[in-house]
């Protein structure tokens, strides 16, 4: 089943269901499609505009950005699902089962893959607000608020997928690899999405 063209109330109750997808990578995925929405709106309502025009190259930049990031974000909510399913195989299979270690430990790193493309498309994302904080219209500022929120939701929801996987790998190397860039990630796009949401604060009140 693919969740990208559902109706919200559907993907809200299919969230809500005891099936194992989606999860919390789809959601997270889904936070920063929203995200990358309002980036692209703030951009579609600010571009063309007068005042605004010696920014109008760049926001024509965004504008093409946003979209793809959009668009990639959706397309993991259905990847996420994807992903997990081998993992979720992996933990019916018995543990004495010659082929556990090997299967499971496929299964972690595939499931994986999806989260940490949502934690760099969200990034790029929060990269893009900072832009619009400064170069969309000053109408339009409280959704660039709202939107970096989305896009940090993203990355760090995203996260916790990852960590929960690597948790359990068996090959140590890979595992801190993964969390290194999960961690560097988290280190350089949190302060900067709380740094966009102060600003635009500061100007609203």
């Amino acid at each position: 089943m693919s969740f990208i063209n559902i109706a919200t109330g559907e993907f809200a109750a299919e969230l809500a269901s005891p099936a194992p997808v989606p999860g919390g990578g789809g959601a997270s995925a889904l936070c920063g499609a929203l995200g990358a929405a309002l980036a692209s709106m703030v951009g579609n309502l600010t571009v063309g505009k007068k005042k605004y025009a010696q920014y109008e190259s760049d926001l024509q930049r965004i504008l093409a950005h946003a979209e793809k990031l959009r668009q990639s974000l959706l397309e993991l909510i259905d990847e996420d699902a994807e992903c997990f399913k081998p993992l979720s195989h992996a933990y019916s299979i018995p543990k004495d089962d010659p082929e556990y270690d090997t299967i499971m430990e496929s299964a972690l790193r595939l499931a994986c893959s999806a989260p940490m493309n949502i934690m760099r498309t969200a990034a790029e994302a929060i990269e893009l607000h900072s832009e619009l904080e400064q170069k969309g219209s000053r109408l339009m500022q409280s959704d660039v608020g709202v939107g970096v929120l989305c896009c940090k939701t993203a990355l760090m929801g995203a996260s916790l997928n990852v960590y929960i996987n690597v948790s359990s790998m068996k090959d140590e190397e890979y595992a801190a690899k993964l969390r290194s860039e999960a961690d560097g990630l988290l280190a350089k796009y949190c302060p900067l999405a709380d740094e966009i949401y102060a600003v635009v604060s500061a100007k609203l009140l």
